[in-house]
């Protein structure tokens, strides 16, 4: 049986960020949206991560739901430490880079939420929770969202 905690089939996101090293993605499963107006959003980031650096250092952020054929990006942009393995430049060569208000995000998302850092927690665990408000969105479709469920499926994650 399965921990209940990966129970539910919760949606896959990427969360870009950038810093003096460039743009920076992650793999988010821990995220939440948490009130309505305005919209809010807590999303859990790893310690000692690229991500959590230009979080840190005042990066604004745009949280991507990521669509089911980009599940093959779970490796790259969640296995691998942007502290030595360049994502804008492996995004850039696949051309799966498009410009969006002024960031660069995953051409076939499914939505683009576009965040501004209201607060961070240190929770005592491997993550801090960020507390985000929306200032912006894109929704480009409302079908093929790739889940949790889907990435253990493929054998992507255990």
């Amino acid at each position: 049986m399965r921990r209940p905690w990966n129970i539910p089939d919760v949606p896959v996101y990427s969360l870009a960020t950038s810093g003096q090293e460039g743009l920076n993605m992650n793999i988010c499963t821990y995220v939440s949206a948490v009130s309505m107006k305005p919209k809010q959003y807590l999303v859990a980031v790893y310690k000692n991560t690229r991500t959590l650096e230009n979080l840190t250092n005042g990066s604004t952020a745009v949280l991507q739901l990521l669509d089911r054929s980009q599940a093959s990006l779970v490796n790259p942009l969640g296995k691998k430490s942007g502290r030595n393995f360049q994502k804008q430049r492996y995004l850039e060569k696949k051309n799966l880079l498009t410009d969006w208000k002024h960031f660069r995000v995953l051409k076939d998302a499914v939505a683009l939420i576009e965040l501004k850092t209201i607060d961070c927690f240190d929770t005592s665990g491997d993550h801090l929770l960020y507390c985000f408000e929306a200032i912006g969105y894109k929704t480009n479709k409302e079908v093929h969202v790739l889940t949790l469920g889907q990435l253990i499926k493929k054998g992507i994650i255990l």
